[in-house]
């Protein structure tokens, strides 16, 4: 048996048969040989469409993720930054404003669905280049490492973001650290690397494009195998299966920051099962109280608000704040996860008003948030002085009609329009304004 095994012919599609008919040795089977990647849909022509369409792509992720870190407006307070050491790389040209009130939800939730959409694209480039992996001699001149650097930086920066970025957004916390600083100083790097190698790479592309299409052939083109195996799927029929798999993802990614049929598709986001209960507390959250060490004890009778600045230390319970002039706003809760929901109606007490009570009547300035809750990030967060001015942020206490329930802040929490649901902090117990 042994014998009629080793005299077999190699059968005629196998990759370790060469064009001549003579087996192939094991150099020649190595990924390494060219001979050993043989799919016909390889070549610069297909990785120059994925090119532009990641060009774009991660353009778009990078500038919402740029407005993501200004929305937690990072300069006002430590508490709300989670980058220490920054430095340049920090900078952003403008205060987060208030307005539209869904402009957070907007920026965050292109952000998250374009960079899920973007995963089969990633990936298919990724394959259309690996033969360029393992190519020889790995370096050929200084020119050639550099380059080969810069692919490194390339391929495991994409990896890295892509995947911290779908953890996140699944709220799988399996990270060597906070997601904050990872993703941030990560995208950096990756996007340096993204630059370098579209500055190199567009032009070629364009050109290859204009001149020959998906069908055409580039000369000396160092993707396209050698002695390519019979096709069984075009070019054009492998964009299609990349453009369906980004769909599916489309449709079960999306969902999360629309009502209705959509929101049930949204299988892939997180929490993408039924919303919280029903009833007028009935739309998603992160984190429940118990998630955060929150109790009735905490929120209970024994509950009060302090309000700091130069008026002194005031507290209130939450029967004096009810008591207060009220004011209503229809305002969503959107997250960095990508997903949000639609308006809501809040109701409470301004925030300009608490500021008035502390001790600033005229031009209330920011004001420093501090939650009962004991776990968790953000547990202290920071308000920009515009953001207390808007006269739609509120201490709400009631949401569409109804008390807050505790896993939506009871008794009392922040609602600020276009601010990142994080800074939305839930469970308030003590507001300082004009410490910041």
């Amino acid at each position: 048996m042994g014998d009629r095994r080793r005299n077999s012919p190699t059968p005629p599609d196998s990759p370790f048969r060469l064009p001549s008919g003579r087996a192939a040795t094991l150099p020649e089977r190595l990924p390494s040989a060219p001979g050993f990647w043989r799919s016909p849909v390889r070549g610069v022509p297909f990785t120059a469409v994925l090119g532009l369409v990641l060009l774009v792509g991660i353009t778009l992720l990078f500038v919402t993720g740029l407005l993501s870190y200004a929305a937690y407006n990072p300069d006002l307070d430590p508490v709300n930054d989670k980058t220490p050491g920054k430095g340049l790389l920090g900078f952003y040209l403008f205060a987060w404003p208030t307005g539209p009130h869904w402009l957070y939800r907007l920026t965050q939730g292109l952000h998250v669905t374009v960079g899920v959409v973007l995963v089969p694209v990633l990936l298919a480039k990724l394959w259309s280049v690996v033969p360029r992996l393992f190519a020889l001699p790995p370096v050929r001149s200084l020119g050639h490492a550099l380059e080969r650097i810069s692919l490194l930086l390339l391929v495991g920066g994409a990896l890295f973001q892509f995947l911290t970025g779908l953890l996140n957004i699944q709220l799988e916390y399996l990270f060597p650290g906070s997601f904050y600083p990872l993703h941030f100083y990560g995208a950096w790097v990756f996007f340096a690397a993204f630059l370098a190698h579209a500055g190199l790479r567009v032009p070629q592309a364009v050109r290859v494009l204009r001149s020959g299409g998906l069908s055409g052939t580039v000369r000396g083109d160092r993707l396209e195998a050698p002695a390519p195996a019979a096709p069984t799927l075009s070019r054009r029929g492998a964009l299609a299966m990349v453009g369906a798999g980004s769909s599916v993802l489309l449709v079960t990614s999306a969902g999360r920051s629309f009502d209705g049929p959509l929101r049930r598709l949204a299988v892939l986001t997180p929490h993408g099962a039924a919303e919280p209960g029903s009833g007028p507390n009935g739309f998603q959250i992160n984190k429940t109280a118990a998630a955060v060490g929150v109790t009735a004890a905490d929120t209970g009778e024994g509950w009060w608000l302090t309000v700091s600045g130069p008026a002194g230390d005031l507290r209130f319970t939450r029967e004096q704040l009810l008591a207060m002039g009220q004011h209503s706003a229809a305002l969503p809760i959107a997250c960095v996860e990508g997903w949000s929901t639609s308006d809501q109606w809040w109701r409470g007490v301004r925030l300009r008003d608490l500021a008035a009570l502390a001790g600033y009547p005229d031009q209330p300035p920011g004001v420093l948030v501090e939650s009962v809750q004991r776990r968790g990030a953000f547990r202290v967060a920071a308000l920009r002085d515009n953001q207390v001015r808007d006269p739609r942020s509120l201490l709400a206490m009631q949401v569409n009609g109804e008390k807050l329930s505790p896993d939506h802040g009871y008794p009392a929490r922040i609602i600020v329009p276009a601010a990142p649901g994080v800074l939305n902090t839930k469970w308030v117990t003590r507001l300082t304004f004009g410490e910041l």
